[in-house]
């Protein structure tokens, strides 16, 4: 689906969106689970600040990255860009399940592997796999999934395996010797997709993200940030601090919560927010993957409206 809030007059496939590359990496497997953003033309960068800066500087219109993964937790590069260095809008995200393989050029078995190639992190991933498969095997680092896939398939030396997607095997002419080796195969990554502007329509099942700087850090001012959102009834999906670069011990807090800004009671908490805290720092709102949360956010929604014409008769009563 696509929102008014990322489109143009432009075709699809005029359009451009950067991703984290090469190609065959989870950021493009995600990518190309979107059919209108895969039908744009597709900007591989070497490393997340050069997607984000590339949407920045208009080079393309819409930067993709991965943002948080069930296992390894966030993504702070991404988060810290998107603070410090980038004032973009969160359009959508997507969350796809990470699916580790072993990958070798044709011909090549099992037995015959002597190392294994990918990022320290897809290794580690692996670790049971490996132990009862390929013990005695050596590992190798990469600077990702997909570059690792490209070097076993460069030097085709007989004795190499990557791990990697399966997007990698098909992009770099490998085979898949194994499939779902991953020790949890529970893990999922989170993506999500900026530009330079805009908030998309509401869809009924959204999330809004935002950073919180506290004006000072005194007892409780956390708790009176959360009471904001528990008074409303809007649930949290995300809560993390953030270093701010200012002193140790100055931290920002980054909320992931359902709803969007549209929403009347989103839009109460967020105005509470910023008039009792330094700054808050809107990151977007756009739709949520899953399917959980609407109808809370409905009821949640028709109380507050309740609540609000009830106090609006009371006021209206006061004498003049």
């Amino acid at each position: 689906m696509t929102s008014p809030a990322d489109t143009t007059d432009r075709t699809a496939s005029s359009r451009r969106i950067a991703f984290l590359g090469p190609e065959g990496t989870f950021s493009e497997q995600a990518l190309l689970t979107q059919s209108d953003y895969a039908a744009m033309e597709m900007v591989a960068c070497r490393t997340i600040p050069d997607v984000l800066q590339a949407v920045s500087a208009g080079d393309v219109d819409i930067g993709f990255v991965p943002i948080e993964n069930a296992i390894e937790g966030s993504v702070n590069v991404t988060l810290d860009s998107l603070i410090f260095d980038h004032d973009l809008m969160m359009q959508r995200e997507v969350v796809i399940n990470v699916v580790m393989c072993l990958l070798a050029p044709a011909g090549v078995s099992m037995r015959d592997i002597e190392r294994i190639v990918s990022i320290p992190v897809a290794t580690a991933q692996c670790r049971g796999f490996l132990g009862t498969h390929l013990p005695d095997v050596e590992t190798f680092a990469a600077n990702s999934t997909a570059t690792a896939a490209r070097a076993v398939a460069d030097e085709g030396d007989g004795h190499s395996a990557a791990i990697a997607t399966a997007l990698a095997a098909k992009v770099h002419g490998l085979e898949v010797l194994a499939e779902d080796i991953e020790d949890h195969p529970e893990n999922q990554t989170r993506f999500v997709a900026l530009t330079r502007e805009g908030i998309p329509a509401p869809t009924g099942h959204d999330k809004t993200s935002i950073v919180v700087f506290q004006k000072a850090d005194v007892p409780g001012s956390l708790l009176t940030i959360l009471q904001e959102f528990a008074a409303r009834g809007i649930n949290l999906t995300r809560l993390e601090s953030r270093p701010t670069k200012r002193g140790l011990g100055d931290y920002c807090f980054i909320i992931d919560l359902e709803g969007h800004v549209g929403d009347e009671l989103v839009a109460d908490a967020l105005r509470d927010l910023k008039s009792k805290n330094e700054d808050v720092l809107f990151l977007g709102s756009y739709g949520a993957a899953g399917d959980h949360g609407p109808a809370v956010r409905r009821d949640a929604e028709a109380a507050w409206r309740d609540a609000n014409t009830w106090l609006d008769t009371l006021r209206g009563s006061i004498a003049r």
